[in-house]
């Protein structure tokens, strides 16, 4: 059997639909123009990545609001002035503040997986957000009748929710995003709140059975956003030991864009457990050079120097546009690497007679 490969997660939006999300805010068209919109582009979606040949698909989160954020759609307890997450190039991110409980999701992940399986005739992934992201929601002065320990057990109910609708509705997999673990060692060099992050996430997977978490893994990189990361200054040396003590079947690991990545192979050669499968990202989508088949197929040999091809597969390093308004690379780009990791692995896999 060939090598597994799989989309992270978004892909650029087409031109129609920004259009769409523009005359929507501007009042020029109504909510069911812009919901058709949305299915045009999930669909459009699925078609060219099942004609690119790949094997599990996404809805390349076209409807999302963003990767983070799509739980908390119409809630009326948040304000807008939550964390800030600082990126290289000087832009920000702000997650809004919890203000009252109790903590409920707007909207859940079942509902994209469901709208994407219409147009799919193979596997689809669906990628939700960790429960330590949307733990940040909680205000450090705390909330007045509302615990934090209260909270905690609300979003990981909900969080057990959002991932059981998603299996229960025939994901092939469900993709848990942790993108603020290598960033929590910047905020936190002694490693305590990457360690409690870790134990809130694993809170949630003790939930599910082994052969149910066979099914979960998680995606970690330096957070991608407008061709900035906020945390690939952070050495992943740092990160990947205690990554792997999370109670995943599998990890899609970003390594095209490493510098030295047989050093994180080694690394995660050591840490990661016999049975957890190992996704290594083999394109870089902040990137605007196009990785070649050959290219991708060289990354992935040398991986298997490291890791067992029999765990092994590939995928992009992270989502192409992972906030709704990110148009710094675009959907033709975004296609032309994903046919390169689609061909690249295949080549890899022949060559390693799997």
């Amino acid at each position: 059997m060939a090598l597994p490969t799989e989309p992270i997660g978004s892909i650029p939006r087409p031109q129609s639909l920004l259009t769409g999300l523009a005359d929507h805010a501007a009042g020029r068209i109504d909510r069911d123009a812009l919901d058709a919109l949305f299915d045009e582009a999930v669909r459009d979606t699925i078609a060219r990545l099942e004609a690119l040949g790949s094997p599990v698909v996404t809805d390349g989160e076209q409807s999302k609001p963003s990767f983070v954020t799509y739980p908390l759609q119409d809630l009326d307890n948040l304000a807008p002035d939550g964390v800030t997450i600082p990126f290289a190039d000087g832009h920000v991110r702000q997650l809004p503040r919890l203000t009252h409980g109790p903590f409920r999701y707007g909207a859940r992940a079942e509902g994209y997986l469901r709208a994407a399986q219409r147009y799919a005739t193979v596997p689809v992934k669906q990628a939700v957000i960790a429960p330590s992201a949307l733990s940040l929601l909680y205000p450090a002065g705390g909330i007045e009748g509302y615990a934090h320990d209260d909270f905690l057990d609300d979003l990981i109910g909900e969080a057990e929710l959002d991932i059981r609708g998603a299996l229960l509705a025939g994901a092939h997999s469900v993709q848990l995003d942790f993108t603020e673990a290598r960033l929590s060692l910047k905020l936190d060099p002694s490693r305590e709140l990457l360690h409690a992050l870790i134990a809130l996430n694993n809170e949630a997977l003790e939930r599910f059975s082994p052969v149910e978490r066979g099914r979960i893994g998680v995606h970690t990189c330096p957070g991608g956003d407008q061709d900035s990361t906020h945390s690939l200054d952070v050495d992943y040396i740092e990160l990947l030991p205690s990554l792997f003590t999370l109670n995943a079947g599998a990890f899609y690991i970003q390594l095209a864009s490493e510098p030295e990545p047989d050093r994180v192979l080694s690394v995660i050669a050591k840490h990661s457990h016999p049975d957890q499968i190992i996704y290594i990202g083999v394109t870089d989508p902040i990137s605007p050079v196009i990785e070649t088949p050959q290219q991708v197929r060289d990354r992935i040999l040398r991986a298997t120097e490291h890791i067992d091809p029999e765990r092994l597969g590939t995928c992009d390093d992270c989502g192409f546009a992972p906030f709704g308004d990110d148009v710094s690379t675009s959907r033709d780009t975004a296609w032309a690497k994903i046919a390169a990791r689609v061909e690249g692995t295949a080549l890899a896999s022949e060559q390693l007679g799997v």
